[in-house]
């Protein structure tokens, strides 16, 4: 069992913000897929899934609460096709999931940075270079793509590449 690739477009598209850790438990419930809390903590002490950020709630004496970015659910659903593949946590932290949390990170915060980009541009609608600032915001934010859907090839090239190599020492040790 998995979860379908349209539910996980929705979820990205619906939770920008980010998931709990309960909501992403959830998931994989409702989905009968096993995953637990301890679990998640695990693979984010082991550096396999990015750490959850603080966000505040509104409303006094509230806190904050973790939040995961919503690509999590796909990591987690990959990890563990690679352990169904009997890869093992270190295989998979040394040879295949290398640079995919930094990748993720990056864009994360790219995002952020072009959210607050905008946000900026909005207050200054009237000033007389808005609309070349917003030209150059939205060619920036054209490179900043590219740049990491770049960086999402090159990383599946080394993943791919990894698993050959692992198959072809597999088939060398029984044959």
């Amino acid at each position: 069992m998995t979860i379908p690739d349209e539910v996980l477009a929705d979820l990205e598209a619906r939770k920008r913000e980010g998931l709990t850790s309960s909501e992403i438990l959830k998931l994989f419930e409702d989905h009968g897929l096993k995953f637990s809390e301890a679990t998640l903590r695990k693979y984010v002490q082991l550096g396999l899934l990015p750490r959850s950020v603080r966000v505040g709630r509104k409303g006094k004496h509230t806190g904050s609460q973790g939040m995961y970015p919503a690509s999590i659910v796909k990591q987690i659903l990959a990890i563990k096709q690679m352990m169904a593949a009997d890869l093992t946590i270190e295989e998979i932290k040394k040879e295949v999931w290398f640079v995919r949390g930094d990748i993720e990170e990056l864009e994360r915060k790219l995002d952020k940075i072009f959210a607050t980009l905008k946000g900026a541009l909005k207050k200054q609608r009237s000033e007389p270079t808005a609309k070349a600032v917003g030209t150059e915001i939205g060619a920036a934010e054209a490179l900043a793509k590219e740049l990491v859907g770049r960086l999402v090839k090159l990383e599946e090239r080394f993943t791919t590449q990894a698993r050959m190599t692992r198959r072809a020492e597999e088939r060398s040790a029984t044959g």
